[in-house]
């Protein structure tokens, strides 16, 4: 359990750190209540990660060699693709692009709802912005991984506090951090970590 909880802290943290809805929080928590978006921010991660694990857990029921191997497959891949993408970009690397998409999606669901929003309708908003966008979302797939093949109790809780820890940073001080964040440094340590669990895997079915 703690060796599930560890790994999921460690590779959530990392990876949700710059990410898009990382930057959904940050948008929303200017223009709204702190303590209201880290609610619905934080509620729509915790969902996430609780649905991609019962997902992992559908998917142990699977003959255990084949879990391990895609297990191992999946976090190697994810490791190249990150690293490769880390070495395309400069060393003054920004985060335009993904700023803007979360900047569009924030902005076409303020124009879906009135001017006076009630707590209740920022709390939803910032829900259904962060469920939306973390949808397909590397950090998903590694959580359905891990909770495949480790504790899914030690993977839930160790998801969803790195997802509490990215959603508080970006809330409390996203706009100030935001520009400071090395996306380049980012992917590299992220494609570090996931190369890091494949070897680990692959050692632990020796």
């Amino acid at each position: 359990m703690l060796t599930a909880f560890t790994a999921a802290l460690l590779l959530i943290t990392v990876s949700e750190l710059g990410d898009k809805t990382f930057f959904i929080a940050v948008i929303l928590a200017m223009h709204h209540p702190r303590r209201l978006v880290y609610i619905g921010v934080t509620a729509a991660l915790a969902a996430m990660t609780i649905l991609s694990v019962l997902f992992g857990q559908a998917v142990s029921l699977l003959p255990k060699v084949y879990i391990h191997y895609a297990e191992i497959a999946l976090f190697i891949a994810f490791g190249i693709k990150l690293l490769y993408d880390a070495s395309k970009m400069s060393t003054t690397a920004s985060d335009t692009e993904v700023v803007e998409e979360a900047e569009a999606a924030v902005k076409q669901a303020d124009s879906q709802l009135p001017k006076r929003k009630t707590s209740l309708a920022i709390i939803i908003e910032a829900f259904v912005l962060t469920f939306m966008g973390e949808l397909g979302d590397r950090t998903q797939i590694a959580t359905i991984a891990l909770a495949a093949g480790n504790n899914p109790i030690g993977v839930t809780i160790g998801a969803i506090l790195g997802h509490a820890i990215c959603a508080a940073i970006a809330v409390i001080g996203g706009k100030m951090i935001a520009g400071r964040i090395s996306e380049r440094q980012i992917t590299f340590i992220g494609g570090c970590l996931f190369l890091v669990f494949g070897v680990v895997a692959a050692i632990e079915g020796v």
